[in-house]
């Protein structure tokens, strides 16, 4: 078929490229890692509930939550597992998530120090793998056959349907760029290149695109941009006052499937 002469490993990492998609540091996750709790650990957001429905922890006794940040995921369903196992290359998010665990009195939690592009081999085979809001990484096609090898029995894996982390629309208003990162697509394709049949579903974030106000969106656009100069922030401004609409939540591709033997094609 045609369609299999297409790399789309290869397509991935040239989207990240030609989007001057740069690795964030430890140190900047070590560095949002008490905010990222308050927002994006909570326990009632309705992409973490939305998550959580669809997936099937049938027979599941062990889990494996791969760039956890503070926990939020494996902090979640703990008390339905023997152990869950909480892997970042952030040691301010592991201390963070640690922190929540000895809150929440969970006390079958593990914490693993690991980066995508280390070694895997010493981590524990679990009955289900979840990589949540953690996949735009260098090479995608590495992670999700680590996550297929890592988990016996499902894997769960959520990347972006948009190409950008900001409001389109507020890059526009600026004159910026805007620059398209890989989305979703690129994992399904991958996926059935290695002989894996996953689903897609979607779920929403009522939290990562709440800029509603000019300060909200002024903290976006400069976290994913740089610093503003005095006239793109009057130009977001004007924006922000004549917009009718509230900015809508992001939305986010759940790509998961059962595990099984890499096949290739």
């Amino acid at each position: 078929m045609l369609i299999d002469g297409i790399d789309f490993a290869a397509l991935y990492k040239e989207q990240l490229r030609q989007a001057k998609r740069t690795e964030k540091s430890a140190q900047h996750w070590d560095n949002r890692a008490k905010k990222m709790a308050q927002s994006c650990g909570r326990s009632d957001s309705r992409y973490l509930r939305e998550l959580l429905s669809h997936m099937d922890l049938t027979g599941a006794s062990t889990l494996l939550d791969v760039g956890c940040g503070p926990g939020t995921v494996c902090l979640a369903v703990a008390d339905r597992f023997d152990k869950v196992y909480g892997l970042d290359y952030s040691a301010g998010m592991l201390e963070v998530a640690a922190q929540r665990a000895a809150a929440q009195g969970v006390d079958n939690a593990v914490w693993l120090p690991r980066a995508w592009e280390d070694s895997w081999e010493d981590l524990p085979v679990c009955d289900i793998a979840v990589a949540s809001r953690s996949t735009l990484v260098g090479d995608l096609r590495q992670a999700l056959a680590k996550l297929n090898r890592q988990a016996r029995l499902r894997v769960y894996t959520t990347h972006t349907v948009s190409g950008t982390f900001v409001d389109p629309e507020l890059l526009r208003a600026i004159d910026r760029p805007v620059e398209q990162l890989p989305n979703y697509i690129y994992a399904v394709n991958i996926l059935y290149q290695m002989g894996i049949h996953a689903r897609v579903d979607f779920i929403e974030d009522d939290r990562c695109q709440k800029a509603q106000t000019f300060e909200d969106a002024l903290q976006a656009v400069s976290r994913a941009t740089g610093e503003l100069n005095a006239s793109e922030q009057q130009r977001l401004a004007e924006y922000c006052q004549q917009r009718k609409a509230p900015a809508a939540g992001k939305k986010w591709a759940l790509v998961y499937w059962d595990c099984q033997p890499e096949t290739g094609r």
